[in-house]
């Protein structure tokens, strides 16, 4: 299948994706029922931003021009793909790049997420006959001629140590943060609300870590977090505020809360779910930010990436910052 046929197909996707089939509302389903943190709002919206970013005629030719892709295409490389689980269809980036090129993506779906990744490649597959044996789903990964490979710095190392010798690219743990300036507008706040609920914080875009200025006011932006106080009544959500509440109260921990989200001072830029971390820096000066942190993902603020556009990821936004594309091109 030559390069116009992939992106063509790939277009198809889009539309089956955002239409009521009922084997795709059925997948759906499924996967909320597997994984209470994927909720039918966040599966919407995960598909909603790969088709509107990922998967467009105009989008996908541009993006290819930037690489050597060869229009008419022979058979690629094995390509082992090993799933992240944390949001839904977290890894259709590295799949998307993988088919594109041309390779064969062969890949191990998290147990997390077992039910949309298949139905997607059931639909590449159904009627073309040239691509049937070159997508597959596997238990383990084995005889591949490239890894890629998302999970936690613990797993990186496995990772590691198993595909080392083989040309790969491992990614572990990131994260986001924003920055503000302390007059910032009721829809900017709310803005950045998308930013760091959205999926329940659980994606390396999630900003979970805050810089403001001194003596900033903290109410306005309790206020407008707000906008998902819903995430009280879900149960695993719920849980874990309930314990991240008990741990500050036992241990003397100062913290605001609006009863669904816990600010904490810390200058970590992890933090856990249904808590925010905040730090402060000195008026008129940004803060200071090791350079190159690799814990980063992006940066949020009005310098920087648009409030509530951090998990609107385009083609060109690679996770760890490492260019997948470069990657699988020089194959």
């Amino acid at each position: 299948m030559d390069l116009a046929n992939r992106i063509s197909l790939l277009v198809e996707l889009g539309e089956y994706m955002q239409s009521e089939d009922g084997i795709w509302q059925a997948a759906k389903t499924r996967a909320f029922h597997q994984n209470a943190w994927f909720t039918p709002e966040f599966i919407d919206l995960a598909i909603r931003r790969i088709v509107e970013q990922f998967l467009q005629p105009k989008l996908l030719e541009d993006w290819t021009k930037g690489y050597p892709v060869e229009r008419k295409q022979s058979a690629g490389k094995r390509i082992g793909l090993v799933m992240a689980g944390n949001i839904p269809l977290v890894g259709f980036h590295d799949f998307l790049c993988c088919f594109i090129c041309g390779h064969q993506p062969i890949v191990k779906l998290s147990s997390r997420d077992p039910w949309l990744f298949p139905e997607i490649l059931q639909f590449l597959k159904r009627d073309n006959a040239d691509i049937k044996a070159e997508i597959q789903t596997a238990a383990t990964l084995q005889g591949m001629d490239a890894y890629i490979a998302t999970g936690s710095n613990n797993s990186a190392r496995y990772f590691e140590y198993y595909f080392g010798k083989y040309p790969s690219l491992i990614r572990r743990n990131r994260t986001s943060i924003a920055i503000l300036e302390g007059n910032e507008t009721q829809q900017e706040l709310e803005n950045l609300s998308d930013d760091v609920f959205q999926y329940f914080g659980l994606g390396c875009r999630n900003v979970t870590q805050v810089y403001v200025p001194e003596k900033y006011d903290f109410v306005p932006l309790l206020r407008a977090f707000r906008k998902y106080q819903w995430m009280e009544k879900h149960h695993k959500y719920k849980n874990n505020y309930d314990y991240r509440l008990s741990l500050a109260i036992l241990n003397k921990v100062q913290y605001m809360t609006n009863d669904c989200l816990l600010l904490q001072e810390d200058i970590s830029p992890f933090s856990p779910i249904s808590v925010l971390h905040y730090s402060y820096f000195q008026g008129g000066a940004d803060p200071v930010l090791p350079a190159g942190d690799e814990n980063l993902q992006c940066i949020v603020g009005r310098k920087y990436l648009p409030f509530g556009h951090s998990q609107q990821p385009g083609l060109r936004d690679y996770a760890d910052g490492r260019d997948t594309m470069k990657f699988l091109c020089s194959l």
